[in-house]
């Protein structure tokens, strides 16, 4: 049993046993973002107890979700990934798009620049791989803010196992109507930020570029906004990540992860209503 501070005179509240109690505390943090002197309020209980519920539930939930709706892809699950993205955004071998998202928090104690970004707010790093449903498939979640986005990468253990091979991606496969260009790996998308990879590609730089450059970035970001409407679902769905989030860096994270298993089961009507409010639109190139 933990004892919380009480919010009115001679008040001292246990922090309640009943289950859904306490994913309640932990839903109301995350819907809204208030604090939890608020939400302390409303419960009456101590802010301290609303405290230790948020850290407990968040974390209990990502232990016992994580491997059973993210679990670590293999092969067939990487050519079922690249199947949707030939078939929705017509991007062949496509595994996933990637990309960092600053989560805002108040700056930790004693913590200097670790936390600061170019945008001049302290942030953790939340670095996805979305599939071509909006679904995340990889997160990795605590990265400093002062890292850029191919930073957190290579920092990450996902980055890692993108250099060493070890990601169990498919073989190189030949692309139909491409049959001249022989066998082509399996690759992610990202925008400028990444570096370019074996198994990583970003747009062309550069301006003044050529019709076939042209029409690959246009094909390429198409693919890649999936991820970036991903994040804008998560933020739209949990306010949290609308306010600048005051919990410990730890928390944070534990809150991040959470809400990534907590997403959407991949049934054909989730992904109807997804698709009609978030397809990324762009100008096609002539």
């Amino acid at each position: 049993m933990v004892h919380g501070m009480g919010n009115g005179e001679d008040d001292q509240d246990q922090a309640p046993d009943d289950a859904p109690l306490r994913t309640n505390n932990l839903d109301w943090y995350l819907a809204t973002g208030d604090s939890y002197r608020t939400i302390a309020f409303s419960y009456r209980v101590g802010h301290a107890t609303v405290a230790v519920i948020v850290k407990e539930v968040a974390g209990a939930i990502w232990t016992a979700l994580v491997e059973e709706t993210m679990p670590v892809p293999q092969t067939e699950d990487w050519r079922a990934i690249a199947a949707g993205f030939q078939e929705r955004w017509n991007f062949p071998n496509c595994v996933g798009a990637i990309d960092g998202k600053h989560v805002v928090i108040q700056a930790p104690a004693n913590s200097g620049s670790l936390y600061f970004n170019y945008k001049s707010t302290h942030s953790l790093v939340l670095l996805a791989v979305v599939d071509a449903q909006y679904l995340f498939r990889v997160v990795d979640v605590g990265g400093f803010g002062r890292s850029s986005d191919g930073g957190s990468l290579r920092n990450s253990a996902f980055g890692e196992g993108l250099r060493d091979g070890s990601l169990q991606l498919p073989p190189d496969t030949v692309i139909p109507g491409a049959e001249r260009l022989g066998l082509l790996p399996h690759v992610f998308v990202g925008d400028e930020a990444f570096p370019l990879l074996d198994n990583l590609l970003r747009p062309f730089p550069g301006r003044q570029l050529t019709r076939e450059r042209r029409l690959f970035n246009y094909r390429l970001s198409r693919a890649r906004l999936v991820v970036e409407c991903a994040f804008g679902i998560l933020s739209s769905q949990w306010r949290m990540f609308r306010r600048v989030i005051t919990t410990s860096p730890e928390v944070t994270e534990l809150c991040e992860g959470h809400l990534c298993v907590a997403q959407l089961p991949p049934q054909e009507d989730n992904r109807k209503v997804i698709t009609h409010t978030c397809r990324p639109c762009l100008r096609r190139v002539e």
